[in-house]
């Protein structure tokens, strides 16, 4: 498959083929039978993917992810650049929990928790009314062992959890989730979801933290120095209209719940 002689779509070993046998995620590689450009020249992939964007999003939409392989795209102010170039709106990082250091512009760091800490399967931000609808991932240098960033479909996931637990995703479809966290007013380095309220809602202003956090459909309840923050009921189940399917959406996991109150964070 290929569009206006820039991309080819290629096939890995890793990828995992569904049902109707589309293989996820969608690979595409330059198209270096055209002689490309850009497969030296960083602005010539630019120029590619604005000219092919409306494409490329409907391989989004069919397929749940592309990863991009062969370009080059070296240091993160490349990738920066490949963000740009797609053109999606910056969505700023208020209220979101992981703690995480702007990079370059729109690039920041994924999560700064200790590298032997698993982080569960979640939608980006699905605790808040706002959230991102893509996200972009780069690895600028890969480690010698683990440092995977997976993914899966949601709408499998629904299927799964529908199938294997009924009644807990009818409960789920009919009242939703709330969610409540505690952040102290410092940042947790051991947990992937420490960061305190002073840098959620980039204040230590309390008053300017919580109109901040009201505009999210939080509410912040004072326990000294530590925020509790309640978010207002949010949908667990999500209709994909382009799909026509339901969706898993939610941060909701089974493991082990830990709280620790003063200047640590659940």
């Amino acid at each position: 498959m290929a569009t206006g002689n820039s991309f080819r779509e290629v096939e890995l070993p890793q990828q995992k083929a569904l049902e109707d046998g589309v293989l996820f995620p969608m690979v595409l590689s330059p198209n270096t039978s055209n002689n490309c450009a850009y497969t030296t020249e960083l602005s010539s992939f630019e120029d590619a993917i604005r000219a092919h964007k409306p494409w490329l999003e409907s391989l989004l939409v069919k397929r749940g992810a592309i990863l991009f392989r062969g370009f080059p795209v070296i240091s993160p102010s490349d990738f920066n650049n490949i963000v740009v170039a797609f053109g999606f709106p910056e969505m700023p990082y208020v209220g979101g929990t992981a703690p995480r250091t702007q990079v370059v512009d729109r690039v920041y760091t994924a999560n700064e928790s200790p590298l032997d800490k698993e982080i569960p399967f979640h939608h980006e931000m699905a605790y808040l009314s706002v959230f991102p609808t893509k996200l972009l991932f780069f690895c600028e240098e890969e480690p010698e062992a683990g440092g995977e960033t997976p993914i899966v479909l949601s709408h499998i996931i629904y299927e799964k959890m529908k199938e294997r637990h009924p009644n807990f995703v009818a409960k789920l479809e009919k009242h939703g989730l709330t969610y409540i966290k505690i952040a102290g007013d410092d940042d947790d380095p051991s947990s992937y979801t420490g960061r305190s309220w002073k840098t959620a809602y980039k204040t230590d202003d309390k008053t300017i933290a919580e109109e901040r956090a009201a505009k999210l459909g939080i509410k912040l309840e004072w326990m000294g120095n530590t925020a509790k923050a309640i978010l207002n009921t949010l949908p667990a189940i999500r209709f994909d209209r382009e799909n026509i399917r339901k969706t898993w959406f939610n941060s909701s996991y089974v493991g082990p719940a830990t709280m620790k109150i003063g200047n640590r964070n659940t």
